[in-house]
Parts: structure tokens; C-alpha cells; sequence
């Protein structure tokens, strides 16, 4: 009597419920996830071997473009009970009589970097042409009678004291300009500073 040959079956997975949790995954991240602000400028560090890294947070930092202009960005903190950018600009608009509203506060506290007089952070604020914005972004006046660059750093400090500050120059920046920003934050006691570079890449070498 010939065998009967059970019917061999291939194991088969089910691929829906996979298939929905990726999309909720998906959905989930595209929701919630905030993309940063596009920086003013770009700027082309110089290369260093120092592998040291500054702070994510409670950082001043002060950017030279291979220009020569001046731009100035400060973070929220550490967390979202603190609100550092709308403190300070509400500090600059006193020292410059411009009232700014609830709005441009907000507005003010989600952005990137700058580099302006104060006179036009309003206009900078309230426009949509990014032809204008980008106009707006002549770099902070620091030869002025009236020094604009060390109210946003005296304001700053004054906001967030346990904030570091950090210069972050392109390598094409004129030295006498760095020099002028590096007296600028030592004339307002701020001694200790993080110069940004880019990583040196190290080629390895094979030993003999």
C-alpha cells in the first residue's frame, strides 16, 4: 500500500499588524517632531584636533561669517518652563523703547540665529518676503557709539547667568574682527569662552 503523503505547508507571517505599526510610527514622529531653525548664515569652521563639545543648552553663542558680520544666538534653556529669548528681547526692547507683542515674542523665541540692528528686529519679525529677511541680516552693529553686540551679551548673562558663550567664526573671518568680539565679552567679565571648530580628521598610520 503506497504512503500518503501529507501536503507540505510553508510557514506564512502575517505582515498587516507590522505593516499598521509602521504608519502609526510614522504619523507619530511626523507630528511631533520640530525641525530647527535655518541659521542666518553659513560658516565655515576652522578645523581644530580638540574633541571638547559645547553645551546643547544654556549657550551664548556669537557668529562671525567670512564677512565679517556679527550674529547673535541665545537658547530657551534647558527646558520648556524657561523662555530665555522672549526675556531678553523684552530687555532689549526697554533699553531701545520698541514694545514688541505677545506674538513677536513667540515668534522671536522659535527662531535661529540673527544678526541686526534692534531697530529692525520688528520688521524682521512681521514680514513673510524672505527676500526682506534676508536683507534685514546686516549683522549686529559693534562700532557704534551706542554698542548693540554688548547689550545683546550684558542682557543675555543678565537673563541666564549659568549660560556659556561661545564664539563660532568662519575661517575666512578677519582676525582684527574676532579680536574685537573676544575684548567685547571680556569688558563685560565674561573670561571663559569655547572657540567652535570642525574635528581634524586624523589619518591612522600603520606602525613599521
Amino acid at each position: 500500500m503506497p504512503k500518503i503523503k501529507m501536503p507540505v505547508k510553508s510557514p506564512h507571517i502575517d505582515m498587516t499588524p507590522m505593516v499598521d505599526l509602521f504608519s502609526l510610527l510614522l504619523t507619530f514622529f511626523m507630528l511631533t517632531t520640530s525641525f530647527r531653525p535655518q541659521e542666518a548664515t553659513v560658516i565655515d569652521s576652522p578645523f581644530s584636533v580638540s574633541e571638547k563639545q559645547a553645551p546643547d543648552k544654556d549657550l551664548i553663542t556669537l557668529i562671525i561669517d567670512s564677512t565679517n558680520r556679527i550674529f547673535f544666538n541665545m537658547d530657551n534653556g534647558p527646558d520648556s518652563s524657561t523662555k530665555y529669548r522672549i526675556d531678553l528681547l523684552k530687555q532689549m526692547g526697554e533699553r531701545y523703547s520698541i514694545k514688541f507683542s505677545d506674538k513677536e515674542l513667540d515668534k522671536f523665541s522659535k527662531l535661529n540665529s540673527y544678526g541686526m540692528p534692534v531697530k529692525d528686529i520688528k520688521t524682521w519679525l512681521t514680514t513673510d518676503d524672505p527676500k526682506v529677511k534676508e536683507e534685514l541680516q546686516q549683522g549686529i552693529p559693534m562700532d557704534t557709539v551706542d554698542n548693540e553686540l554688548a547689550m545683546w551679551v550684558r542682557y543675555a548673562r543678565l537673563v541666564n547667568p549659568r549660560a556659556e558663550v561661545a564664539i563660532k567664526g568662519d575661517g575666512n573671518a578677519d582676525y582684527k574682527v574676532v579680536k574685537q568680539v573676544m575684548d567685547l565679552l571680556q569688558e563685560n567679565k565674561v573670561n571663559k569662552f569655547n572657540l567652535v571648530t570642525n574635528l581634524m580628521k586624523e589619518e591612522a598610520k600603520l606602525e613599521d
